[in-house]
């Protein structure tokens, strides 16, 4: 069952394109219902309504904690709350209208090695404009856009334990396979 899950996060990653390249020189914006702010230990906790915004990539939650490291990257701490999950979506590189979106119960975006963990109840789709092309669901699922790579595991702490849990993928048919129409076979006696 492990190769299968492997194979099927190996498949997932193959279909991915990568993370728009722009989006990490963009300027973030937030906006939020409140603030706490230490400057001296450059950590930032939004709440209430919490949107990041970065070129095409947005995130929401209940609650977000933004810490900015010396070289200025900065990493993120979603959080939801009783009945809402946290979610990020983020335009992909490449042709067409395609798009990664994520949801958990906590997300964590590192700004400097582009790698989104997503923590229990997580699920991750690659869209082809509105159309779900693929989708993965897990108790942890990292993502890191620039290596194209998917990594599903069966427990929220990110490890694998025999008997945890079992994901799921489902993938798409692809839109180059156009399947012919089946011919139209006359009426007998006619």
């Amino acid at each position: 069952m492990t190769k299968l899950i492997l194979s099927a996060a190996l498949l997932l990653a193959a279909c991915v394109a990568q993370a728009e390249k722009a989006d990490s020189s963009k300027p973030t914006q937030i906006t939020f219902d409140q603030l706490e702010s230490d400057d001296v230990k450059q950590i930032k906790t939004f709440t209430g309504n919490v949107v990041l915004t970065r070129g095409t990539l947005l995130m929401k939650s209940p609650k977000a904690v933004v810490t900015e490291d010396p070289e200025g990257y900065q990493f993120v701490v979603l959080n939801s709350a009783p009945g809402v999950q946290a979610t990020f979506r983020q335009k992909l590189d490449g042709a067409g209208d395609q798009w990664v979106e994520g949801q958990a119960d906590r997300i964590e975006y590192d700004n400097k090695t582009e790698l989104v963990k997503l923590y229990a109840k997580a699920q991750i789709k690659r869209l082809e404009g509105a159309k779900a092309a693929s989708q993965v669901d897990g108790e942890f699922i990292s993502y890191d856009s620039r290596k194209e790579f998917f990594a599903v595991k069966n427990t929220p702490s990110g490890e694998s334990k025999p008997g945890a849990g079992r994901s799921t993928m489902v993938i798409q048919p692809s839109s180059k396979l156009a399947v012919p129409a089946p011919a139209t076979q006359p009426a007998p006696g006619k």
